[in-house]
């Protein structure tokens, strides 16, 4: 079975296991029960944004970088 095959089977599989949740959650809507919302991994997606002082910081630092990278490039240079 190649790789694409087996990704086709298991999107398949991932709409057939939605579908079977969406019926379950309809019968229990229809007993007078509430659906509880999906469960969340606790994880946190994208990046963590900075506060002023952060990024003041990392200001100063890529400030320090590029300086030093521009003087090392700017250095002598053998020309043959």
């Amino acid at each position: 079975m190649d790789l694409y095959n087996a990704i086709q089977d298991l999107y398949a599989e991932k709409e057939k296991l939605e579908r079977v949740i969406a019926s379950l959650e309809e019968l229990q809507r229809a007993a007078g029960g509430s659906v509880p919302p999906a469960p969340s991994s606790g994880r946190r997606h994208g990046r963590r944004s900075m506060n002023p002082d952060e990024r003041q910081e990392v200001s100063a630092r890529m400030k320090k970088y590029w300086a030093a990278r521009r003087k090392s490039e700017a250095g002598p240079k053998s020309e043959p």
